[in-house]
């Protein structure tokens, strides 16, 4: 085996029922003082617009956790945020992700009958602290029509641009036409100020498009962009999707198979060059979290190693497919890895187990 697991465990409890019940998109950072900080969300139910935003901390190496605390509790009544904790090169942390309004208490954000998400805005705040006081959410507007999906953390590179994304979903208006078959890169460089846009990721299969997209800066300066590539109703699963730029964002190479056969992913980019992208699978043998090494090229993923390192005892909560379809009964998801100090990685994820639920963690070298 490429990993050999050292422990696991959890970083969060939630109880079975109330308005904390769920947790979801949990990330971890690594502060200056080698502390680590993870955010996370919560929500009384999958598919409930009541996203509030947590931050735990352990100060010794992910071995115990502080307790939530919110962030933005004043915003709780009129905004959902759900969003990803990330770190500067000069150890500012940042969250990016989705705000969505709330009009009613206990409304869904998700629309069968236009397999829409409600309109929303990204949004960017920061810490200057290591993670411990918030700067207040500022909003993104969305640069084309839609909302967006977007747990995928933001990348400020070493020249100091701000890069992210995300995948633009149908709302709640049928009369709104979604470019759905592609993945869109927001970039600053003026510090969130302004910012433009492009595609990232577009799919040759136009009825395709995509979740879970993230970006990341590898050693030496290209950009990493990849996704869950979501095949149109009733054909086969698609393998993940990525591509590279070699300008700092402003273009990309044609998308290309990471030919792992997955769900959510997320990447971390290693000192020596190569990727990390951990992914969920819920289809296609045992059902868990699996971990790749890749080495990726403009032609070619490069996968070295690809691994299972958490099995799920249960695919899914009520023994459905695990099609992007029944999200709403999904049992685990949204992986991200951390190198911690030392070199080993902490993988975690939220999880809904028959015995357990809350934020879940795998420690492998």
């Amino acid at each position: 085996m490429a990993f050999e697991i050292l422990d696991q465990g959890m970083i969060a409890r939630q109880p079975s029922t109330g308005p904390d019940a769920v947790a979801a998109c949990s990330r971890c950072v690594v502060t200056g003082d080698g502390g680590l900080v993870c955010s996370f969300a919560v929500q009384e139910a999958l598919g409930q617009n009541d996203f509030k935003q947590v931050i735990v901390r352990s100060e010794d190496g992910g071995g115990t956790w502080t307790k939530p605390a919110y962030l933005w509790p004043n915003l709780h009544d009129d905004f959902a945020h759900i969003g990803s904790i990330s770190q500067a090169p000069d150890g500012t942390c940042f969250i990016t992700g989705i705000h969505i309004p709330i009009d009613e208490p206990g409304e869904s954000f998700w629309r069968e009958e236009t397999q829409g998400i409600k309109q929303n805005a990204m949004f960017w705040a920061s810490s200057a602290d290591q993670g411990l006081t918030w700067t207040d959410p500022t909003p993104i507007v969305l640069p084309a029509p839609g909302s967006a999906e977007a747990p995928g953390a933001l990348t400020v590179t070493r020249d100091g641009t701000w890069i992210c994304c995300y995948s633009p979903y149908n709302t709640f208006d049928p009369a709104v036409e979604v470019d759905r078959n592609r993945v869109v890169y927001l970039r600053s460089t003026d510090q969130g100020a302004s910012w433009t846009h492009g595609t990232m990721l577009r799919f040759d299969d136009a009825g395709s498009t995509a979740a879970e997209a993230w970006v990341v800066e590898l050693a030496d300066g290209r950009l990493l962009g990849a996704c869950w590539h979501i095949a149109p109703h009733g054909k086969p699963d698609y393998p993940n999707a990525y591509a590279l730029s070699h300008d700092g964002g402003l273009t990309w190479t044609p998308t290309r198979s990471t030919g792992t056969l997955g769900q959510s992913i997320s990447l971390t980019a290693l000192a020596d060059g190569r990727a990390l992208m951990v992914y969920n699978q819920r289809q296609h043998g045992d059902p868990g979290i699996r971990l790749a090494v890749a080495r990726p090229t403009d032609e070619d993923f490069g996968v070295e190693a690809d691994e299972l390192v958490w099995k799920a005892e249960v695919r899914t909560q009520s023994d459905t497919s695990g099609d992007h379809d029944e999200w709403q009964d999904y049992s685990f998801g949204e992986p991200a890895v951390t190198v911690l100090p030392g070199g080993a990685l902490l993988v975690v994820f939220w999880l809904i187990q028959p015995d357990v639920r809350g934020i879940g963690y795998v420690r492998v070298r």
